[in-house]
């Protein structure tokens, strides 16, 4: 083996991938720098599970692959997943009390994907339990190296939030614990941690990326999708883990996988961005506001134009979005009762004894207050006043996206009003945390794809995210819009400064 040509961590995905194919560096060598790099940043509190045995079989699998020439696109690259996805090598626990040290007997279709393209799995990372905030300070389950669960820290600044619930997906690409992870959006939680510790994310249309092995919060609602620094790596990864599963999620859409790299180089001259007002109002920071415009001025210079659009119903969508998904999440989440699987009381007197004991137990209190807001709302005498008409609204905020895409290509503007605020700052304020989900959750209701492209710092050096939100099945056109403007900015390269090298 020669020399890599740099630190391995510092590599992009691509460059990494390259350096492994061609015998630079072995992926037993890699597996074994990332674990290490790992642990040396446990603080972070980004990993709930790792096994050096299982990652270095896995190194071990892809090298004897390489020395084959049977080598798959992403051979011997180091990935962890959120704990969202379900796992055979590794516990799956959802971030919640109630599936602690779960083992699946089968991985989630994502994880069997990129494992296909040879993929070295590093570990699980937190989450909010069951993905259920935007913070990731709702974790149940102690992270690796902590002995009780806590927050997990922004590298930014590690009295900040990172964002959620995919939260230490994002932490972990950007203190370069890995050089990509895998997240899931619900209301905006690839974005939004995206955004909030300088990272690329991408939630692709509804029905792309299978569902089946994604503990479910919303059915109707949540996607997975990649994180990592570029725009680029996001669509080598996403490239494979798209595609139907029609056998096992009746949800996956009846499409071929795409290649999302073959559109990177096209031009955006002539580009409509679409900028609705209603993602400019009051609520969002000066900061935050100079960035995106410095963003949307930048895409000029590329040739594109902006277009004003409106999206009337945006205040909207949090009442809507926070009826419909408690609603499926009280349904999704009936089947932990202790029977089957996960958490049981110890001592109980009969069922329904059982049932309420293990539920009280094993929930978290954002979990349960979730769970009692969606049944409430499906209740008799409620379902119509409440949980219909949000749908119906719902239909009206996709139709409002519809009506302004006839004027533009793509919309464009903030993905959450604020940076990254202090932990803890929020955590008594339950509609606090809601409403930082404002910009994200519209398009996650419409089903349409999103992304988070890094496009500033405020002046104490936490990042900001910019959001592209595209047309149905046009992942493409928002990688390759972010890829031009990473092409000339250097925000997605920068990292944090308070991380060991």
């Amino acid at each position: 083996m020669t020399r890599p040509d740099t630190d391995l961590h510092d590599l992009s995905l691509v460059a990494l991938a390259e350096q492994i194919r061609q015998r630079k560096v072995s992926a037993h060598e890699t597996a074994q720098h990332f674990l290490a790099r790992a642990k040396a940043h446990d603080a972070l509190g980004a990993f709930v599970a790792r096994d050096e045995a299982v990652t270095l079989a896995q190194a071990r699998a892809a090298d004897e692959r390489l020395a084959k020439g049977s080598a798959g696109a992403l051979e011997g690259v180091p990935l962890a997943h959120k704990d969202i996805f379900v796992t055979r090598d590794f516990a799956s626990t959802a971030g919640s009390r109630m599936l602690h040290d779960y083992r699946s007997p089968f991985d989630a279709t994502v994880v069997t994907r990129l494992a296909e393209q040879g993929a070295v799995t590093l570990g699980k990372l937190n989450c909010d339990e069951f993905a259920m905030g935007s913070a990731n300070e709702n974790s149940a389950v102690a992270a690796v190296g902590h002995d009780k669960p806590q927050p997990v820290r922004n590298p930014w600044n590690m009295d900040h939030i990172p964002g959620g619930s995919s939260g230490a997906s994002a932490v972990a690409v950007a203190a370069r614990l890995m050089p990509a992870s895998t997240g899931t959006d619900t209301g905006g939680s690839i974005r939004q941690p995206a955004s909030f510790c300088g990272v690329t994310g991408i939630k692709p249309t509804y029905g792309r990326a299978s569902r089946y092995g994604m503990i479910a919060f919303a059915s109707s609602l949540d996607q997975a999708g990649p994180m990592a620094r570029s725009a680029e790596d996001c669509a080598v990864l996403l490239s494979h883990m798209c595609g139907p599963d029609l056998d096992r999620d009746s949800t996956s859409l009846d499409l071929p996988a795409e290649d999302y790299t073959r559109s990177l180089g096209d031009s955006l001259k002539g580009l409509r961005i679409g900028v609705p007002a209603e993602f400019f109002g009051a609520g969002v920071s000066d900061e935050v506001r100079a960035a995106v415009d410095a963003a949307l001025a930048q895409y000029e210079k590329l040739g594109a134009v902006r277009v004003p659009v409106s999206l009337p119903r945006t205040e909207l969508s949090i009442p809507v979005y926070y009826i419909i998904a408690p609603a499926e999440a009280s349904s999704n989440l009936s089947r932990f009762d202790g029977v089957k699987f996960g958490h049981r009381a110890a001592q109980y007197t009969d069922l329904a004894d059982m049932y309420r004991k293990t539920r009280s137990e094993g929930f978290g209190d954002e979990v349960k207050r979730r769970i009692m807001m969606g049944t409430y709302v499906l209740s008799h005498g409620y379902y119509d006043a409440y949980y219909l008409q949000a749908q119906k609204i719902r239909r009206m905020l996709s139709d409002d996206f519809q009506q302004a895409f006839q004027d533009c290509d793509v919309i464009a503007g903030p993905v959450a009003p604020s940076v990254a605020w202090r932990i803890g700052e929020k955590s008594e304020d339950p509609l606090a945390n809601y409403l930082a989900d404002i910009f994200t959750l519209p398009a996650s209701l419409a089903g349409l794809p999103g992304m988070s492209v890094p496009a500033g710092f405020d002046a104490a050096g936490l990042p900001i995210g910019l959001q592209l939100i595209g047309n149905y099945l046009q992942e493409s056109r928002l990688l390759n819009m972010a890829h031009q403007f990473q092409l000339t900015t250097d925000f997605h390269t920068r990292k944090p400064q308070g991380i060991r090298t």
